[in-house]
């Protein structure tokens, strides 16, 4: 439907005419997510000094905050419609805010897993309200050109994310070292907060939406015996009962699976449309999804775990040497979102796991002794790197949905957002716990070579899987 043919109300005119002030607070709170998430990769190997925290407790603290995300998407955007976008957009800013303030002021390394696990919960409370404001204020022949402004970003944000964190913890303004890295998050939010109270639309909750609570805690439960052993194995010496948890973990996903089944069935609503699972090409997508981000942050905190541990570099030197990177994946992205996905299809996303396959194989190369290793090094194999996963990102999204019904493609686009961040925690806990248990005698060049030849193998193992993904995009 065009514009010319849906006539706003006078309260809706009014809103169109704040779209683009909207839109500038939504982008604000995506910042405070994807800064947020960079920060504390830089920030890690600080906060584990200060604190004197193992290494399964610096994991923690990375992963803890896309664990508790992937948990809360699975309900938060449905929450939105029951109980108002706008209204959860607040709650969620205002937690996210209170959250971060805890983070800055933790005074050990428990109480700040603690809190970046609320913190996570709060902003998956946050995120989605943003992408269904916009889609309500904006009109139909402007909708492309707003999503389209969060490409750039999404890529500011990925270059400059863990610049802003090394230099706010080499800066140590007032004393603070690395507790500024959450409270930056401060002001931001409050401006979220107070602009979006007064420009959100406030729209008419849904009281026939229905929660499947059972569902959400099965899923809850699934993500929590998966991801619990792969942290506290290794510090635990790996004894019966992370691997008994593990084997749990796969009986809950198969009775979240029947519960689905049968809540479709009866007329029941689902967090999940088990038809989606039906597709191979979906299932073999979401496989893709799922290692594809899982090795993404993983490899990303062990990059600057090997600079800032292993190298003894600074945050900022750290930072700055993994610009090629964010670099690469920005330019990657753009060649990728603008040119190559439309055009190509599923052969770019081939091209960018062979690309993102070659800066691994480099970087190992680079590693190759144990002297100092620096930004020349790297700079090479981290810009293939970046180059690989940008080309991949932008177009994998739809490329996966287009092998899903019309009536599906809510349900599955879900999956996928909430697969994207429990792959993240689950990549941060295996990748961390691979590098850390191969440094505990200090040859910390072992470690990150272990962990860049697990991606390696791992982009031969995405090659495969592509094969089996559709050729093209959704058209819409």
């Amino acid at each position: 439907m065009t514009n010319s043919v849906r006539t706003p109300s006078p309260a809706q005119s009014a809103v169109y005419r704040h779209r683009w002030l909207i839109l500038a607070v939504v982008l604000a709170a995506e910042c405070m997510d994807l800064i947020d998430s960079t920060v504390v990769n830089v920030a890690a190997p600080s906060i584990a000094r200060d604190f004197h925290a193992s290494s399964t407790a610096l994991v923690w603290i990375v992963s803890g905050y896309p664990l508790a995300i992937g948990i809360g998407l699975i309900t938060s955007g449905r929450l939105g419609d029951l109980v108002g976008r706008r209204r959860m957009f607040l709650v969620g800013a205002v937690g996210f805010v209170f959250a971060s303030v805890l983070c800055g002021a933790a005074p050990d390394a428990g109480f700040l897993v603690a809190a970046r696990l609320v913190q996570g919960l709060f902003s998956s409370m946050m995120l989605p309200q943003g992408l269904g404001v916009l889609r309500e204020v904006f009109p139909d022949d402007e909708q492309q050109k707003a999503f389209g402004l969060f490409g750039p970003v999404i890529g500011l944000s990925a270059v400059f994310g863990p610049l802003i964190g090394g230099g706010l913890i080499d800066w140590d303004l007032f004393g603070s070292g690395w507790r500024m890295v959450f409270f930056i998050n401060v002001p931001l939010g409050v401006a979220a907060i107070l602009a979006g109270r007064r420009l959100l639309p406030a729209n008419q909750p849904d009281r026939q939406i229905r929660l499947d609570f059972v569902g959400t805690g099965l899923v809850a439960v699934f993500s929590l015996l998966i991801v619990y052993p792969l942290i506290q194995g290794r510090a635990e010496g790996w004894p019966w009962w992370t691997y008994a948890s593990m084997a749990a973990g796969v009986v809950v996903l198969g009775i979240f699976a029947l519960n689905q089944r049968y809540r479709d069935r009866t007329g029941k609503s689902t967090l999940v449309t088990p038809s989606v699972f039906a597709h191979r090409a979906y299932s073999s997508g979401l496989l893709f999804f799922l290692l594809f981000f899982a090795g993404l942050s993983g490899s990303v905190l062990c990059v600057t775990l090997f600079l800032q541990f292993g190298q003894g570099f600074t945050p900022i030197r750290a930072a700055i040497c993994t610009v090629p990177l964010s670099a690469g994946l920005v330019a990657g992205a753009g060649l990728s979102g603008g040119l190559l996905g439309p055009k190509f299809g599923r052969r770019t996303l081939q091209a960018g796991v062979a690309v993102s396959g070659l800066g691994w194989g480099l970087l190992i190369l680079a590693l190759r002794g144990h002297g100092t290793v620096g930004f020349v090094d790297l700079m090479p194999g981290l810009f293939a790197v970046g180059i690989g996963l940008g080309l991949v990102s932008p177009p994998l999204f739809d490329i996966v949905l287009a092998s899903v019904t019309e009536r599906e493609i809510g349900s599955a686009s879900g999956v996928l957002n909430a697969g994207q961040q429990l792959a993240g925690s689950i990549g941060v806990a295996v990748l961390g716990t691979v590098f850390f248990d191969t440094v505990s005698g200090g040859n910390f060049h072992r470690g990150f070579s272990d962990v860049l030849a697990i991606e390696l193998v791992a982009s031969v193992v995405l090659l495969g899987l592509s094969l089996l993904l559709p050729r093209r995009a959704r058209a819409d």
